[in-house]
């Protein structure tokens, strides 16, 4: 189980960096846990769409490794009429070393780009039919520029370069090497995401198994909700 004071301390470190990053956070990302008791429905596009912050260890109980901190800023619903947006964008903390597990989707298309310093390194594998790691060749898009690899091929991308994703592209991506900013001894990158709606809750495919969202040890108070766990809207008194 992922520790609550793992997920906090994530989330104090995402801040510092993406403010480094000159990468501005919306105000509800500092909504304290009693704001967010008083909030009502005014507030339902946030909980309804899953926006704010997002710590996972995707079940692997080993965070430093297999894990992702990331906010979402904006998105959709397929299956509610009063979220229309067709849009997503996430960003995406990345401490050099840690990495989402393998993983494709069914149907989201997703542009990946570096905002920060340093690399973000790619791996992107064809999958088949059945969703198994296929060879051949891929055909991607960086900044708009198309091109084939061949399939389990790496893509590095400088600051400021995006790479665009096919649904069903398998992919893992890190941060890697250049001027990232260091942490107690730890060098983070920044990542961003640009997709069409993310439903975290059925579209994603783990090669080796994996939960999306991470069971919780709540070894210390929590200081933020994450992106699923939210309380019903406060209707008064």
């Amino acid at each position: 189980m992922l520790k609550r004071s793992t997920i906090n301390q994530s989330i104090e470190t995402a801040r510092i960096v993406f403010e480094a990053a000159g990468l501005h956070l919306p105000a509800f990302a500092t909504w304290s846990v009693e704001e967010w008791q008083v909030r009502g429905h005014e507030a339902d596009e946030i909980r309804d769409c899953m926006l704010g912050w997002d710590v996972t260890d995707f079940g692997s109980g080993d965070f430093a490794r297999i894990g992702r901190t990331l906010f979402t800023l904006r998105n959709g619903r397929h299956d509610d009429p009063r979220y229309p947006k067709s849009y997503a964008e996430k960003f995406i903390l990345d401490p050099e070393g840690q990495r989402a597990p393998a993983h494709f989707h069914r149907s989201k298309r997703e542009d990946i780009i570096n905002r920060g310093r340093g690399f973000i390194v790619l791996e992107l594998t064809a999958s088949d039919p059945e969703g198994n790691p296929a060879g051949g060749t891929l055909c991607v898009a960086v900044d708009g520029v198309a091109c084939t690899i061949p399939s389990g091929s790496r893509v590095k991308l400088n600051p400021g370069e995006s790479i665009c994703l096919p649904p069903r592209t398998i992919h893992q991506f890190w941060g890697e090497g250049g001027d990232g900013w260091v942490i107690d001894g730890v060098k983070y990158g920044v990542s961003g995401e640009v997709s069409s709606v993310c439903d975290d809750r059925s579209d994603n495919v783990f090669l080796h198994g994996g939960s999306r969202f991470p069971g919780i040890d709540e070894d210390e108070p929590r200081r933020y909700y994450l992106c699923q766990e939210y309380p019903a809207p406060f209707c008064g008194s």
